[in-house]
């Protein structure tokens, strides 16, 4: 992945405000999703507003990184399945976080995150967070895609 490729998110919800992931939200975290093979891989640089205590990211943020990233690598691995051009709007189901050790704030962190269960309408991703070449915080979660009528439906 290169700092200068359009992101899953820029491409596709250039408008969108999630707090996580959305690119026109000026205050949230702006993950930039990028697909690397069969996997979904981002790098995020924490500032230290987004501490827990000095040195170590707020567990809160790691969730919000794995939740949105997990969702966008559902929502791209559900368009290429269907053959869609665009993907569908995903939102989480549900998702577990397990915090490994602390995640250092002193550089960027890497999201990595793959499919390994695929339906017609739903993905369940698995995801790590990597900090300075250690697995610090990992998910599991659900995706489904919504149907028009739920309040997201129309959101990227």
């Amino acid at each position: 992945m290169t700092t200068n490729s359009q992101s899953l998110q820029e491409r596709y919800a250039p408008h969108n405000s999630c707090f996580g992931c959305g690119p026109s939200n000026s205050q949230g975290l702006r993950i930039r999703s990028c697909v690397e093979g069969d996997l979904v891989v981002a790098e995020w640089t924490p500032a230290e507003h987004h501490q827990a205590f000095p040195g170590v990211l707020n567990g809160g943020i790691i969730g919000a990184l794995l939740d949105c990233h997990c969702n966008w690598t559902a929502a791209w691995h559900l368009m290429k399945q269907s053959g869609q051009d665009t993907p569908p709007c995903t939102v989480t189901a549900d998702y577990s976080i397990q915090l490994k050790r602390p995640t250092p704030m002193t550089g960027p962190v890497r999201l990595e995150a793959r499919p390994v269960e695929m339906k017609e309408d739903r993905a369940v991703i698995e995801g790590t967070l990597t900090a300075g070449g250690k697995v610090t915080a990992t998910c599991r979660g659900t995706f489904v895609a919504v149907k028009p009528g739920h309040p997201a439906y129309h959101r990227w």
